[in-house]
């Protein structure tokens, strides 16, 4: 793991979601929760991405950037959020996510913020899936299983039915930070 690089704090993370919440970027561009949950999956991923990737994922569109400084700025603060998961899931330890994990919403009418951080995901599994998959497809997919569940994205057999099951669903979303660390070993532990 590379130490000189700084971890992101919590002015910084509230800066990096300012500014993806703005007009600055499109609509179409992740905001901050899933930005996570694309980075995370990108970290995990058995073949790495290139930033320049990543960050085309994320913005989709170029930003209306003010300034040099301020793309400077945010890529940095995007490159310490990368660094700190990375950081998080080699040292073993469980990822903070910045959301709840939780299907709940007060209006039924807003998407929960697991979701979209499991749909970020997802994408991010999506951008390599035979990477994924071909080693121990049948692992891997049991691992993805609440994530998959969280997304909403699968709407057919054993995903849809645990969907209509709340409580399985919940209990699901809740051991997401561990899956993270499990299937972070499935494809970077010591022996791979």
């Amino acid at each position: 793991m590379n130490q000189s690089v700084a971890l992101i704090s919590e002015d910084e993370l509230d800066q990096l979601e300012n500014f993806l919440d703005s007009e600055a970027v499109a609509e179409t561009a992740l905001d901050l929760v899933g930005a996570h949950g694309l980075l995370c999956a990108l970290n995990i991923a058995p073949e790495k991405v290139d930033e320049s990737t990543w960050m085309t994922l994320i913005f989709d569109e170029q930003p209306n950037w003010s300034s040099a400084e301020q793309q400077a700025e945010i890529e940095n603060l995007l490159r310490k959020l990368n660094a700190t998961i990375a950081n998080d899931l080699y040292s073993d330890q469980e990822i903070y996510l910045p959301c709840d994990l939780s299907l709940e919403t007060d209006d039924d009418d807003d998407i929960p913020e697991i979701t979209l951080w499991a749909e970020a995901f997802m994408e991010g599994v999506f951008s390599n899936e035979e990477a994924w998959f071909s080693d121990d497809e049948e692992s891997v997919a049991g691992l993805l299983l609440p994530i998959m569940v969280a997304s909403d994205l699968f709407d057919e057999g054993e995903v849809k039915d645990i969907r209509k099951d709340r409580a399985l669903s919940e209990e699901m979303c809740e051991q997401i930070p561990e899956i993270l660390i499990d299937l972070y070993l499935q494809f970077n532990s010591p022996e791979k």
